[in-house]
């Protein structure tokens, strides 16, 4: 008799602990830290998705942020590079001539406290490199476009978003027909 009070002392104790424990839980909520226009500014590590047509290329790529400039140390020219020269034979030997080609890309923030996150609107400018192809330097000007905001997400600290090359000038001369190619960057890790 004396172990069953002990017994039943003890699960009534159990009992209200876990009840008190579980109390505590309901205060517990997810307060976001809020963004700050400074917030942009840092590294990023980001996976890039290039298309043209129905072809998809996946890589990362590093790019740094900083004021009102996104500056990609070595922008992927790959799809411009094989959209020009047509033979893969002589766009690879082109690629493998072409040193790193440095892109920046102006923007303008905007916070908007409601969804905690900084509006990126953009402003590209065109991309400019010289192609080798048979010991002729062809002039590539590709025209840049982003139809989109970007974002900083405040939730994860990334930055998100895309632009297209919209026309390629060779020598003064439009490439065409031409398919546009897109440069998404659905997410980057802040470094």
């Amino acid at each position: 008799m004396k172990r069953l009070k002990v017994l039943k002392s003890l699960v009534v104790a159990m009992i209200v602990f876990l009840g008190l424990s579980l109390t505590s839980c309901n205060n517990d909520r997810y307060e976001p830290v809020a963004v700050k226009l400074s917030d942009v500014n840092g590294n990023y590590k980001a996976r890039l998705i290039t298309s043209q047509g129905g072809k998809f290329n996946e890589k990362l790529i590093d790019f740094v942020a900083k004021d009102t400039i996104i500056t990609f140390k070595d922008f992927p020219v790959r799809e411009i590079v094989k959209t020009v020269v047509t033979d893969p034979v002589k766009a690879d030997t082109a690629l493998a001539h072409i040193a790193k080609i440095e892109y920046k890309l102006n923007y303008k923030s905007k916070l908007n406290v409601d969804q905690n996150v900084v509006e990126l609107t953009f402003e590209p400018k065109t991309l400019v490199f010289q192609i080798p192809v048979d010991g002729v330097t062809k002039n590539a000007v590709v025209k840049m476009v982003a139809k989109q905001k970007g974002f900083f997400v405040g939730y994860d600290w990334s930055v998100r978003f895309g632009l297209e090359a919209e026309k390629i000038t060779v020598d003064g001369v439009d490439l065409t027909p031409y398919q546009t190619i897109k440069y998404d960057i659905p997410i980057s890790v802040k470094n």
